[in-house]
């Protein structure tokens, strides 16, 4: 396991290079280019040619890229051109709420799809099935931000039950714990509105390998041996068939790092989605880039990290 381990740490080396690389000129490409934030009228070409000198924008883009990883590598990834801060800083500001809302959401959603995919699998082509499927296929096809806005006008405006966006209660004084109620209270919306959005396609995985394993021939030898149907399905049949599912519960939760943009947008949660966007309007080149590259590095961990869970899983899994 160690050895492989080091094996696939020094393989994402090369990767987060090009992938790094990849970024680096693409945010350049972006119309307008990266000091578009400076675009000020009044300033004369002088004062142009000054400002991209002061940030570096005059070196070729070979020398451009080196400086930033190079900076990179030792933990400086510049500072933002629209608040002048540290990007370290900014992100910190961001993640945590981002964190949350990812870490509630996929506890709810792995809940949701152990339970969903189970039962949808145990009862094959009868009502129940025909049920669940149908609501997953509207999870599927149900555009995020017009569920956000749905939720938003029933909970909010109409019955008046959940703060409509934010993360707190402006105006008002709380005690903590009145605080971390209102605050639950604004997590409750987009937290729904990413976990439908996840449980609506692991359910559907779960539930074709849930199938799938059912038909397997010691699955077929534990009935005819008086194994109680419960215990089947949820001690021997569930843990074969979340095996594929893992894959893709880590490449969704290695995307917290970009945030869930459109949520936290119709919420205004203020996480790294937002700063993403944002960042891209305001054209702060050194977030985006710093942002990015942090999206790449969560998805090769959290790929490595259902590798493993492959293995636990699964004892017969071998690495070499």
């Amino acid at each position: 396991m160690g050895q492989y381990l080091i094996r696939r740490l020094l393989q994402a080396i090369p990767l987060l290079i090009l992938t790094s690389i990849l970024m680096f000129l693409l945010i350049h490409a972006i119309p307008g280019g990266p000091e578009a934030v400076y675009d000020n009228p009044n300033l004369d070409a002088a004062g142009r040619q000054a400002l991209r000198a002061s940030f570096g924008l005059n070196d070729p883009l070979p020398i451009q890229y080196i400086k930033w990883i190079g900076n990179a590598l030792h933990g400086n990834f510049g500072n933002s051109l629209y608040t002048s801060q540290p990007v370290g800083e900014v992100l910190a500001q961001r993640f945590p709420a981002t964190l949350e809302l990812f870490l509630t959401a996929f506890v709810l959603s792995l809940l949701m799809t152990v339970v969903l995919g189970t039962a949808s699998a145990a009862y094959q082509g009868k009502p129940l099935d025909y049920t669940l499927t149908s609501l997953a296929y509207f999870g599927i096809s149900m555009p995020i931000f017009l569920l956000g806005l749905l939720m938003q006008d029933v909970f909010a405006s109409s019955l008046n039950w959940l703060p409509p966006s934010g993360t707190a209660t402006l105006g008002y004084t709380f005690s903590p714990f009145n605080a971390f109620l209102d605050h639950l209270m604004h997590l409750v919306m987009p937290m729904i509105v990413l976990a439908v959005t996840f449980t609506a396609r692991w359910s559907r995985y779960l539930r074709t390998s849930m199938i799938d394993v059912t038909r397997q021939d010691y699955m077929r030898t534990g009935k005819a041996k008086g194994v109680a149907p419960g215990r089947l399905l949820l001690q021997h049949a569930l843990r074969n068939a979340v095996i594929p599912l893992i894959t893709i519960v880590a490449i969704d939760f290695g995307s917290v790092a970009g945030g869930a943009a459109i949520t936290e947008g119709v919420f205004a949660w203020p996480g790294m989605g937002q700063l993403f966007i944002d960042s891209l309007n305001r054209r702060d080149y050194p977030v985006l880039l710093t942002a990015l590259l942090l999206s790449a590095i969560f998805v090769i961990l959290f790929n490595l990290l259902a590798d493993i869970l492959y293995g636990v899983m699964d004892p017969r899994i071998r690495y070499s």
